[in-house]
């Protein structure tokens, strides 16, 4: 088994239990998990990028200049893990998720699961670093 990066935070906290949470379910669903996942939590968006996910198939696949049928393939598979993701994050997070994006890049194995939270994460405190998500209307 790969070992698996998360940022950097205690082996017990939520960002790397979220990482785990999508390790566990592409292995579930596909067969292999991404190697390296990285979850970012910034006020109510839950953002998981993984790295090296695709079996040596699908690799090979992309190498024979088939990348849009890999993509096609596995956006059915996160489709179909929906459920399970956000009934993770939700538990994970004791927020409801009001939006999930998802894709892969399989030209260069990435892949990146979004979640739109209805607040931050219970327990944690909202970012307050100074910079504005959006300009402001005057």
């Amino acid at each position: 088994m790969s070992s698996i990066e998360t940022q950097d935070r205690a082996p017990g906290s939520l960002a790397a239990a979220i990482s785990n949470l999508i390790v566990r379910l592409f292995a579930e669903y596909t067969g292999r998990g991404p190697n390296k996942a990285r979850t970012t939590i910034r006020d109510n968006v839950v953002l998981c990028v993984t790295q090296n996910t695709m079996t040596k198939g699908e690799r090979r696949l992309v190498e024979e200049g088939e990348a849009k049928a890999v993509v096609s393939i596995r956006r059915k598979f996160q489709t179909t893990m929906r459920d399970d993701l956000v009934a993770g994050i939700e538990t994970l997070t004791s927020r409801k998720v009001l939006s999930f994006m998802s894709d892969h890049d399989a030209d260069h194995d990435y892949a990146a699961e979004v979640f739109v939270l209805d607040g931050p994460p219970r327990g944690m405190p909202p970012s307050d670093d100074g910079e504005d998500d959006a300009p402001r209307a005057a």
